[in-house]
């Protein structure tokens, strides 16, 4: 793959750095009043214009504006598009859920998985390492599309396509938003297995629903018993009475009680104690999976569970409760003010800021007890918010590496293509995966491997976790490798971008390129270190010996907007 010019990725990456703090663009007057259809939402007045307003919420509410989505939405009307966003179950979707049928195992049980996908013959394993197993034979054993890995490969594939082409925009981004929020890591041994249900059944259907049932929703889900480790954990001293663990003595196990309230509920600032940790990992006690290796599925073991009386933050659970135990910690501390406070502050700073407004933060955290963790309702508050549609808040979010993938495919129009007969030609993985496999390997290329974030934080959503050199440098590489169709089975189609523009003279290329991909909003000084590129021999594709007319590297010049400041923002 041909790289960008060291001089000039230099110099965009020092600009890019220096814009981690602040990117301002030229901020051109609003458009003449466009009639839009009635709306239940009011938006706020804003120092944006309203082009700018419309780029701002397709970038914090979606996965970055394709060609022509800012016209579609000025005409249907900015609050109705932010509504009908907030009710996913009205926005036909019929291409998504047609090429999400080459995924079958994002409807798979995981007792299905297991046979579909099985784990490897450790004997057959051990002869492949000691070499007494040739490649054939190893291939015929573990045939590459019967491997558990597949299922991993699959989900990212469909992650990613889903990013990309999806009409429910702001549902995937919330469904990502609360899988990092319960984070769950797929190499965890039978973790694997459980991935698909658990987005599926705990994440997917409660993510624009009601707090507290997705609480519950995770905590009763057998990923999330078997990765923190709850499904292990009973009353001091429990003994397992049957199975090939019989007469293995068990305890208390504090993992998912910690998580439980630093990360899901409270935060670590929330007001509890060590000694409410071991008392919630007592109501908890119980709470496991049967057949865990087996494709299981959440069940209360009475005899495992403490019934003893506890006390969490103060407040007394009697004795006898069973499985009740679990659900009172749950409603209790979802009834916390420091829940809504948390919630609150994490979902203003994915959508506003890094260092969130606390006004702002106040107001949805009001919202958050009034309306007993209703997510949309805090999402509206947000989305109508003066702070939302700031001069402070455009621009000010670093794009995480999916955001930046999933937002070139879509600045670009690109297409994506799902696995076997509309794999665009592909061949090898990206046949068997479709086109997002190669492009989620590109997020974990990176720093962003879906599925596959390892402690209990999930990916992170500030700068500091995605700003520095080599960083950048990979993203750049990466728009490069996306304008050159260097992916397989993903499509761009620069030529369509570029109907009527003479490219035999770059300043006109780069002015359209900058319309399509940021819709001209562009600093003065990013401009001017573009433009003083286009006289390059790398860009105009000449040599000292050419007399005629040069043809711009059209991929070359759009690989350079992608790395942009302004486009590795959002």
């Amino acid at each position: 793959m041909r790289r960008l010019p060291g001089r000039l990725l230099m110099t965009l990456v020092a600009a890019a750095l220096s814009a981690a703090c602040s990117v301002s663009g030229p901020r051109p007057s609003a458009p003449a009043g466009v009639a839009a259809p009635p709306s239940r939402i009011a938006l706020p007045a804003s120092p944006l214009s309203e082009e700018q307003r419309i780029v701002h919420v397709l970038n914090r509410l979606a996965y970055g504006p394709r060609p022509g989505d800012v016209e579609r939405v000025s005409q249907m009307g900015l609050a109705a598009w932010i509504e009908r966003q907030l009710d996913p179950a009205q926005i036909p979707d019929p291409a998504v859920e047609r090429a999400l049928s080459a995924y079958p195992v994002l409807t798979m049980t995981a007792a299905d998985l297991l046979r579909e996908y099985p784990r490897p013959n450790q004997q057959l394993v051990q002869k492949v390492k000691s070499g007494e197993m040739g490649r054939k034979e190893m291939m015929d054993a573990f045939p590459p599309d019967r491997r558990p890995s597949v299922i991993t490969a699959q989900m990212q594939s469909a992650k990613v396509l889903r990013a990309v082409m999806s009409e429910r925009q702001l549902q995937e981004v919330m469904v990502d938003f609360w899988f990092n929020h319960f984070n769950v890591f797929a190499h965890k041994s039978a973790v694997r297995w459980m991935l698909p249900a658990y987005e599926r059944e705990a994440i997917r259907p409660h993510a624009l629903g009601r707090f507290k049932e997705l609480v519950v929703a995770t905590a009763r889900h057998p990923a999330m018993l078997f990765y923190l480790d709850n499904w292990m954990s009973t009353r001091e001293d429990w003994v397992v009475p049957a199975g090939p663990n019989r007469g293995r003595k068990l305890g208390l196990n504090e993992n998912y009680a910690r998580e439980l309230m630093e990360l899901h509920t409270l935060g670590v600032d929330g007001g509890y104690t060590q000694k409410d940790v071991v008392e919630v990992a007592r109501c908890f006690t119980g709470w496991t999976i049967e057949r865990p290796f087996d494709g299981g599925r959440f069940v209360f073991r009475a005899a495992a569970h403490d019934g003893g009386e506890k006390r969490v933050l103060g407040t007394v659970i009697g004795a006898g409760g069973g499985e009740q135990d679990g659900l009172r910690v749950i409603e209790l501390l979802v009834r916390h003010p420091s829940t809504a406070r948390f919630i609150a502050t994490k979902l203003v700073r994915r959508f506003v800021a890094d260092d969130p407004p606390e006004a702002l933060v106040l107001r949805v955290a009001r919202t958050f007890q009034e309306t007993e963790g209703d997510i949309r309702a805090m999402l509206l508050a947000i989305f109508t918010s003066p702070e939302f549609f700031s001069d402070k808040a455009y621009r000010a979010k670093i794009k995480k590496p999916l955001e930046v993938v999933a937002s070139a495919v879509r600045a670009l129009d690109g297409q994506v293509f799902s696995p076997g007969r509309d794999s665009g030609g592909a061949a090898g993985g990206a046949a068997l995966l479709g086109g997002g496999f190669p492009l989620s390997r590109q997020a974990a290329s990176l720093g962003e491997r879906l599925y596959e974030a390892q402690p209990p934080t999930g990916h992170p959503d500030v700068a500091e976790a995605w700003v520095n050199t080599g960083a950048l440098l990979g993203r750049m590489n990466f728009a490069l490798g996306l304008a050159h169709n260097r992916f397989p089975a993903t499509r761009v189609e620069l030529g369509k971008a570029l109907v009527g523009v003479d490219r035999r003279r770059p300043e006109e290329v780069l002015d359209r390129l900058l319309a399509v991909i940021l819709q001209r909003q562009v600093s003065p000084d990013t401009r001017a270190v573009l433009a003083a590129q286009l006289d390059s021999p790398e860009i105009t594709r000449s040599t000292a010996d050419d007399r005629g007319p040069g043809n711009t590297d059209v991929e070359r010049l759009a690989a350079l907007v992608l790395g942009s400041p302004e486009f590795q923002r959002r």
